[in-house]
């Protein structure tokens, strides 16, 4: 009898070790202090308050062939679909300039297949052209996309000056990214949208931040941002490879099992910080002649 009691009582300590050491840390910092060695580890905060301009140019992956096929359920069969073509299983890497300032200012442009388009946000009024689906008119952001625009982190971040932004930061707990310990804030901003931002408990910088949802086949799909290699420019890290990563919507009554979506990369291949660039470059584009205005 003893025996078992004994047993009994080795297992019961053994699962509560188990639990112990499964359960998320807690975490043991508030979130300024967070914020303030997340900014320290980034080049400081002063540094970063003297940045007024950024140029990124890379290759950015042209990723929306590249998801599955979505199975066609055969009629009257419980199992089992008709034969799909196969998609292309690699994707274009298009060559893209990115241009930013303060003010939440960017103008991106991309080639492709020798044409170039552009987008591009002034702070408050956003332009794209497209000559390669032979749309040669400057169009006006929709309302939702300059929506997500007018909420995009600034040139230094969302944690820079988040108080004088007008942003409120809380800590939301201590989960895992990647099998590391990760802070999990909470941004609320001044218009009242909220998302979520993870920053590694070991180096404080950014893992990975909250993307704006997208809507695909019907469906509001999440979107994550992971941050990876960064290097230092100029005495600041910058992350030098950016994922995109729509999450699956997990629906129970679905017989159909979801077509993942492959992950969109931006591999940056030079940052420069605080380059000249005329300010006139963010004002809306001029259609065929936006190519010669470089």
């Amino acid at each position: 009898m003893k025996r078992r009691f004994a047993i009994g009582m080795f297992l019961m300590v053994a699962a509560s070790m188990a639990i112990a050491d499964t359960a998320p840390a807690k975490a043991s910092l508030s979130a300024d202090e967070i914020v303030r060695k997340n900014l320290d580890a980034r080049g400081g905060q002063q540094a970063w308050r003297s940045v007024q301009t950024m140029t990124w140019s890379g290759k950015l992956g042209a990723g929306g062939n590249q998801r599955a096929p979505l199975p066609v359920p055969l009629p009257g069969k419980a199992q089992g679909s008709l034969p799909v073509k196969e998609r292309p299983q690699e994707e274009a890497q298009l060559p893209f300039v990115m241009e930013m300032a303060r003010g939440r200012k960017v103008r991106l442009e991309i080639q492709f297949n020798g044409k170039t388009a552009v987008q591009v946000f002034d702070g408050v009024n956003g332009w794209k052209f497209r000559p390669f689906l032979n749309r040669l008119d400057v169009e006006p952001y929709t309302a939702e996309e300059a929506k997500a625009a007018s909420v995009q982190e600034d040139i230094d971040g969302p944690l820079s000056d988040y108080a004088a932004k007008g942003t409120r930061v809380e800590l939301a707990g201590v989960e895992k990214v990647d099998g590391r310990e990760n802070y999990k804030l909470k941004l609320t901003f001044k218009n009242g949208q909220s998302k979520h931002l993870w920053i590694d408990g070991e180096t404080f910088l950014e893992t990975k931040i909250e993307g704006n949802p997208r809507r695909l086949d019907g469906k509001e799909h999440a979107v994550e941002v992971y941050y990876l290699d960064y290097r230092k420019v100029d005495g600041l890290q910058i992350p030098f490879l950016l994922e995109t990563h729509v999450l699956p919507v997990t629906d129970p009554g679905s017989k159909v099992k979801e077509a993942p979506v492959p992950v969109e990369k931006i591999a940056i291949e030079k940052a420069q910080v605080n380059p000249k660039i005329d300010l006139a470059r963010f004002a809306k584009p001029q259609g065929d002649s936006v190519a010669a205005s470089k």
